[in-house]
């Protein structure tokens, strides 16, 4: 069978999207004729059916669903390597740094710092964001890198260079019953309201949605919620919370993340730069944990 075209994948994932055919045309900026005559061209080379019409109601068959899904991975894998590929062609290109505020444990001046000295380095700009954008942005292209945590991120496609890994602590009011503990444990966490990072599945607890850190610390501060984060917060800690180390918690581990397929020697450069700063700053130059993708119901919240 021939290749499949972009141009016909994402005909397709608009009629699997609206699951109407005037809608998809009218998205598409197309009339419908020559859009249903696509359709029934693409069902024919693949050689199954992908829609069932009955009585002007569109439906997905079991091989329309899976099309769908990899259109999906297919289109934005593309719409990013152009992204990257413009970004490259520039002169004055840049390498662009996603993180949420406060998720760098702390190391980003340092390595802004350090990183002009290296070869091949590149002017960087930083792209703060939500927790859930940073990998999003890195993935269809926006960014060239980005300070994600494990094990809460799905890393499947990127590269990785761990820097740190933090001791866990729950964020508490400081009028709670716990926070004058010197330590705890989940155990003495049982009851307490969780909060959930927006946009994360598979996360424990019915606690509000975050989106980033400022929201978290105004809810724990009003007695909403608590959360159990990488210790780097002590340094954003309102003066009416209290952080708690938490000693059987899972660490988290501060990783740089990267499409698996980069080869950019600006990128190269960062990445060695934040290697050497993250190196100085651990303790008795500790190695670090393997990375992996979070569990499905992990309790703990990123920072």
């Amino acid at each position: 069978m021939s290749r499949l075209e972009t141009r016909e994948l994402a005909y397709f994932l608009a009629v699997a999207e609206e699951l109407h055919f005037g809608r998809a045309a009218r998205r598409l900026g197309m009339a419908q004729p020559p859009l249903s005559r696509a359709i029934r061209q693409l069902e024919r080379r693949i050689g199954v059916p992908l829609l069932l019409r009955e009585n002007r109601r569109v439906t997905l068959t079991e091989a329309g669903r899976v099309l769908a899904a990899e259109a999906a991975i297919v289109l934005e894998a593309a719409s990013a390597a152009v992204r990257r590929t413009q970004r490259a062609g520039r002169r004055d290109s840049r390498l662009v740094v996603a993180m949420k505020p406060g998720g760098d444990g702390d190391l980003l001046p340092a390595i802004l710092a350090a990183h002009p000295a290296e070869p091949g380095a590149a002017e960087v700009d930083v792209v703060l964001c939500d927790v859930a954008e940073r990998a999003r942005l890195l993935r269809d292209g926006t960014a060239d890198i980005a300070f994600l945590h494990s094990p809460y991120e799905d890393f499947t496609g990127l590269d990785t260079e761990p820097l740190l890994t933090e001791q866990a602590v729950v964020v508490l009011p400081r009028t709670h019953r716990l926070a004058e503990h010197t330590h705890l444990r989940l155990a003495d966490l049982a009851g307490e309201t969780m909060a959930r990072w927006q946009g994360r599945p598979g996360q424990d607890g019915s606690g509000p949605e975050v989106r980033d850190s400022a929201q978290l610390m105004q809810l724990i501060a009003i007695g909403r919620t608590v959360a159990v984060v990488p210790e780097s917060v002590r340094t954003q800690l309102r003066s009416d919370l209290a952080c708690v180390p938490v000693l059987d918690a899972t660490p988290v581990t501060l990783v740089l993340a990267w499409p698996d397929h980069s080869r950019s020697p600006a990128l190269a450069s960062f990445v060695r730069t934040a290697a050497s700063i993250a190196a100085r700053r651990r303790p008795h130059g500790g190695a670090l944990p393997q990375v992996v993708s979070s569990p499905p119901g992990t309790a703990l919240a990123e920072q």
